[in-house]
């Protein structure tokens, strides 16, 4: 399931618009004929939820609760490791969480750095040389 799985990072801004905050979330997205694999993770991980689109023929399994991303995601990753480029983005996945964690997000200086981390995730990486 490597290639349909992506380490996400959401950056919001709060309601007064005088704070911006971090958000992590894993997903996994299949076929939505594979909807029934997608909600044994939901209850083999404890976590997570279903998320569907009308208009798709997708299913998405995602996690957004921290707490579920710190203690479940993290080690299930650490446990059964990726390799190639999701594996990359799966560390610096991790470096964000670590930075979240130790509350260094709530600095300016932390939020750059999680921005800096963030700008070679996923589609802006360059890929790994064979």
């Amino acid at each position: 399931m490597e290639a349909e799985g992506s380490f996400h990072l959401g950056f919001n801004v709060s309601k007064d618009k005088t704070k911006e905050y971090v958000t992590l979330r894993f997903t996994i997205s299949q076929h939505s004929r594979d909807r029934i694999l997608l909600e044994s993770l939901v209850k083999f991980l404890d976590c997570g939820s279903i998320i569907s689109h009308s208009n798709r023929n997708e299913v998405y399994f995602a996690v957004t609760v921290f707490s579920d991303i710190i203690h479940k995601i993290i080690p299930l990753f650490n446990e059964y490791p990726l390799i190639g480029n999701k594996k990359l983005d799966f560390l610096d996945f991790v470096k964000i969480a670590e930075i979240v964690k130790s509350k260094d997000h709530l600095t300016k200086e932390g939020l750059e750095k999680i921005k800096v981390i963030n700008s070679n995730m996923n589609s802006r990486r360059v890929p790994m040389s064979a």
